[in-house]
């Protein structure tokens, strides 16, 4: 064999062991990604889980909440005290207590809270300030 037959089949056998590396690279790119979105699905279950989970509870609670609701305790809770509560609320007309019966009472004097006051006062600073000004 000649020189040039060497080096051609040299090249022959680098060039296929490039293909096949180059390939190989393909392949194990592409496996990556596969392993990539099966975790990426298998985070969305768990998460999908987690959020049904939830979602059961919320549903219980409700439905315990609903079963109270619709039927109170059989007997009410009475006043103990020999003292009469005293109350600022009038009386309703009929007897027995209502629990949808609710009378609001306007106070006689408004009461400011003390944000409110301070907004006052810095408004009034403000217009203070202004007048300076012109």
């Amino acid at each position: 064999m000649s020189e040039l037959e060497n080096l051609q089949n040299k090249k022959a056998e680098l060039e296929e062991k490039s293909r096949l590396l180059e390939e190989k690279e393909k392949t194990l790119e592409e496996r990556i990604k596969i392993l990539e979105q099966e975790i990426a699905i298998q985070e969305l279950e768990n998460h999908n889980q987690t959020v049904l989970n939830a979602i059961q509870e919320l549903e219980s609670k409700i439905s315990e909440l609903e079963k109270k609701l619709k039927h109170p305790p059989e007997e009410p809770k009475t006043f103990t005290s020999t003292e009469e509560p005293r109350s600022e609320v009038a009386e309703p007309a009929q007897e027995g207590p209502l629990e949808s019966e609710i009378e609001v009472r306007a106070l006689e004097e408004p009461v400011m809270s003390q944000q409110a006051e301070e907004f006052e006062e810095d408004q009034k600073r403000h217009e203070k300030k202004k007048r300076r000004i012109f």
